[in-house]
């Protein structure tokens, strides 16, 4: 997959992320069940600590051999957090970045042109807008509601995704506790992506989570 995550011709869709380091071989199943309840775009392996000195790269390349195949043979674009270089080495479709003040610039010439390259704004209007001049093919906002994966973060305007939508192309993607419940204002407001991540990994069962998901973004676009 190239460039950018492909949008549906109706508009949002939905991105997967793991839950924080989860082992990749029992997730495996997690998985798979979840990719095929429906619509899928992306799938982050999110390994906090991700950077030099944290997480081996052993440990990432041996989830994306376990990981990446459940989501490539799917269609679905196979992302790490924060290693350009191993991201390109071990065939993933891309990378997204995390740091507060990352060097968007540099990462994309280390990626090419080809590899996705996803860039956390969290609520900067600043950083979004220089990892769009440097090189992202898209950037995250959020959290909009209370995150069990980020205790004690405060959560944001959805106002952010309006003013977005309506100045700049590159998609953007909504995270932060986002449920079948509470994603439609996202949606509404031009949200590219609704991410997930414990609302479909906490669910009994992750392909009806994802189900219900793509009911709430296809009835929130009308």
């Amino acid at each position: 997959m190239a460039g950018q995550p492909e949008a549906d011709a109706a508009g949002c869709r939905l991105y997967l992320v793991s839950p924080p380091a989860v082992e990749p071989g029992p997730f495996a199943d997690r998985l798979k069940r979840a990719l095929d309840g429906g619509d899928v775009a992306c799938f982050q392996y999110w390994a906090p600590g991700a950077v030099p000195g944290g997480v081996p790269d052993e440990q990432l390349a041996r989830a994306a051999e376990i990981l990446m195949p459940i989501a490539q043979s799917r269609d679905v674009a196979f992302l790490i957090n924060d290693r350009p270089a191993l991201a390109r080495r071990l065939g993933c479709d891309g990378v997204h970045l995390t740091a507060d003040e990352p060097d968007v610039a540099a990462v994309r010439k280390v990626l090419g042109d080809e590899l996705i390259l996803g860039v956390s704004a969290r609520d900067s209007r600043h950083v979004a807008m220089e990892a769009g001049e440097h090189g992202a093919d898209y950037v995250s906002f959020g959290p909009f509601f209370a995150s069990g994966t980020k205790p004690g973060v405060e959560a944001i305007s959805p106002g952010i995704v309006q003013w977005w939508s309506e100045i700049f192309e590159i998609p953007s993607v909504a995270i932060g506790g986002l449920t079948p419940e509470n994603c439609a204002d996202l949606v509404r407001s031009g949200a590219d992506f609704i991410a997930a991540v414990g609302s479909v990994w906490d669910a009994a069962d992750p392909a009806a989570a994802v189900a219900a998901f793509n009911r709430a973004i296809a009835a929130a676009q009308g």
